[in-house]
């Protein structure tokens, strides 16, 4: 009942002609669910990766939220973007507007990504990406990790289990060299490795 998607808006974006990119900094780098020519290593600047949406649909519900990663405000972010041939795009589109958008807690937008693809200078695309709404009431700001954990410890939605979201997390992001100490805490927590 309140695991079920609340609604699918189309954003109101035009996608850039040929290949399309996509930036995933949460579930889509360990999971993608679409065919990709390409995946390398990227990173966008303006935002940070965060715990900070509570999540209605995936890893929770309304009456029990979770927490799921947003990209926030400030800073800059290591992810994964993928290539998708043109003529697959609207068909990738089209699933991560339907994955990401089953509420208006993430929008959709198109966003710079610096490639590492061991080139001597970087190389810049355009990248589709969803980054957090911060107007919406999903949006929960900066959490203390012990209120991460707890909150993340008890939910659980039509994806699975909070706690299995933040160990995938945080394992994609050690097998990718990235540190990200808040939710590295946070899955200590949930772990049971401190106190």
């Amino acid at each position: 009942m309140n695991s079920s998607p609340a609604h699918y808006t189309i954003p109101d974006l035009t996608l850039p002609p040929g290949d399309l990119w996509v930036f995933g900094y949460g579930s889509v780098m360990w999971r993608p669910g679409f065919s990709h020519a390409e995946r390398q290593a990227g990173r966008v600047y303006g935002y940070h990766r965060a715990l900070c949406i509570w999540s209605w649909v995936h890893r929770g519900t309304r009456a029990n939220p979770g927490l799921v990663l947003g990209l926030d405000v400030g800073g800059s972010c290591q992810g994964i973007a993928y290539r998708i041939p043109a003529a697959d795009k609207a068909e990738a589109a089209d699933y991560l507007y339907r994955r990401e958008l089953v509420t208006d807690g993430y929008q959709a937008t198109l966003h710079k990504v610096y490639l590492d693809d061991g080139a001597f200078a970087d190389r810049a695309v355009t990248a589709l990406t969803f980054r957090a709404n911060r107007r919406h009431p999903q949006y929960a700001g900066k959490l203390d990790y012990r209120h991460a954990a707890d909150t993340v410890r008890r939910a659980r939605g039509k994806s699975g289990a909070n706690p299995e979201y933040v160990a995938s997390a945080v394992q994609q992001l050690q097998a990718m060299g990235i540190a990200d100490r808040h939710l590295h805490e946070v899955n200590v927590i949930l772990q049971g490795k401190q106190a």
